[in-house]
This record gives C-alpha cells, sequence and structure tokens, in this order.
C-alpha cells in the first residue's frame, strides 16, 4: 500500500503548529495504524529528521493513550476500534489521510500528536475513588452484589479514559467520561458513602477544567472505543441534582471559590 499522510506537527506549546505532509510507501495492509506511524519516523530519523510524537503505551485497546483525530474522525472510521486496533486495510491503497491530536481547550497540545490529559486526573482525583476498606479478595466478594448492577457496572467502568468523548463533542465536554467514572462506583456498595460528594466533585472539577457542557448530540458515544452509552450522563444527572439539593452548602461555597 501507499499513503499520502497530513500530519500536524507542533514543536511545543508555545509553537505553531501546522500540517505536514509525508508519503508513506510499501506497506503491509495488516500493520496497525501506530506501527504506520513507526515506520514513518524510522525513515525520518534515518534523514536526520524529528520523529512525530505520538502517545502510545499497551497497544491492545487497553491504556486509552492512543487516541488521534484521522480524517476528522476520533480514532479513525471503525467504530468500537481505539487507533492502536485500527489496521490499514481499512483505508484504500493511494489513500490522502489527516493525522491530528484531539481538539479541546482543556486538551492542550504539547508536541505533534501529544496533548496534555492530566485534566482527567483531576477530575478523578475530585472523587473518582472510595474512602472505605475493602479488606482482601474474600472480604470484598463477600459483599452482596446483584449481578444486573455488577454487569452494568462494569459497562460503564470499561472507559479507558481515552477522550475521545472529548474530542468528537461539538462542545468538548468530559460528561461522558465523568458521568462513566461517577456511575460504576455508585451501583456498587463500596462506592455508597461517597455518592453524593462524588457526583457533585467530579463535576465541578470538570467545570473547572475547561471542558463545554453537554447538549445531547450523542457524539461522545458513537466516537467511544468502549461503547459507554449515553445513559450514563441521564443517570449522572439524576446523582447530581440529588446531590445539589441535600448538600447545598458544599454547592454554594465551591462555586464561590
Amino acid at each position: 500500500m501507499n499513503l499520502t499522510l497530513y500530519v500536524w506537527r507542533q514543536a511545543s506549546a508555545a509553537s505553531a503548529g501546522r500540517l505536514s505532509r509525508y508519503e508513506a510507501a510499501d506497506l503491509s495492509p495488516d500493520m496497525s495504524f501506530l506501527e504506520l506511524l513507526d515506520v514513518v519516523n524510522e525513515r525520518l530519523t534515518r534523514q536526520g529528521e524529528a520523529p512525530i510524537a505520538f502517545d502510545h503505551d499497551c497497544r491492545e485497546g487497553i491504556c486509552g493513550s492512543c487516541g488521534l483525530m484521522i480524517n476528522g474522525v476520533a480514532h479513525g472510521p471503525l467504530k468500537a476500534t481505539a487507533t492502536c486496533q485500527l489496521h490499514l486495510r481499512s483505508f484504500r491503497d493511494g489513500a490522502t489521510i489527516y493525522i491530528e491530536p484531539w481538539r479541546a481547550r482543556a486538551f492542550p497540545v504539547l508536541r505533534d500528536l501529544v496533548v496534555d490529559r492530566t485534566a482527567f486526573d483531576r477530575i478523578i482525583a475530585a472523587g473518582g475513588f472510595v474512602g472505605v476498606s475493602t479488606g482482601s479478595a474474600p472480604d470484598a466478594n463477600s459483599l452482596p452484589v446483584p449481578k444486573t448492577d455488577a454487569d452494568l457496572a462494569m459497562d460503564a467502568a470499561q472507559c479507558i479514559g481515552c477522550g475521545a468523548c472529548v474530542a468528537a463533542c461539538p462542545n468538548a465536554s468530559a460528561m461522558l467520561f465523568t458521568a462513566a467514572k461517577v456511575g460504576h462506583l455508585a451501583l456498587l456498595p463500596q462506592g455508597q458513602p461517597e455518592r453524593m460528594r462524588r457526583a457533585l466533585g467530579m463535576v465541578q472539577q470538570m467545570d473547572a477544567e475547561g471542558f463545554g457542557g453537554c447538549t445531547w448530540h450523542g457524539e461522545c458515544m458513537e466516537a467511544c472505543p468502549k461503547e459507554i452509552s449515553i445513559d450514563w450522563i441521564a443517570r449522572l444527572y439524576r446523582d447530581y441534582i440529588r446531590a445539589s439539593a441535600t448538600r447545598p452548602e458544599r454547592v454554594a461555597v465551591e462555586v464561590a471559590l
């Protein structure tokens, strides 16, 4: 296969970026998309040019670090597929492909295709945990959880925090990510003591990070490689409204801050 690539190059967060053209020849259709970038980088390195910076780790669709905009679509043309799981056979021979980083104010570009996603870490730190001791594995397993709740919680817990929901949303909202992280804990007994505080804290941190509001476009669900449903956003709204009604003093204080 032969492909023409237009890749976003940006030396640093403070510098201007641009799309640079690269010709990629003699490619195997069985290559993953990240292997394509590896090949291009090998050629750039041999020519004495700076390689393209991009995030990657497990390359198995688990870690969520490989997010890219491919022809304007988060993670590329296939549904339920992370960038590292996308193969070149999904494109026609001779195709032109545009590769860009996530575009969101809360995800500033650091270099080339790498963005700063630590805003997600701060949302998790605002409440995405439990403060009770679960004991050893047998102790934790002794807590009865209905299978329907356990299965539903696992649906939300599949979120890998890649940020595709933010990149796909016209408002750059992080509601799907936040809802998944709030929702799976809300279904488990270990998550109940901090349930209301968690909903308030994580939503308010999300707003503080500069993510946009949710206007129910549904693009987040379409882009999610784990197919997290926007039903979780509705669940988050219910918990947030309930928490706001039962803990109005916390809302007033944190908004004032």
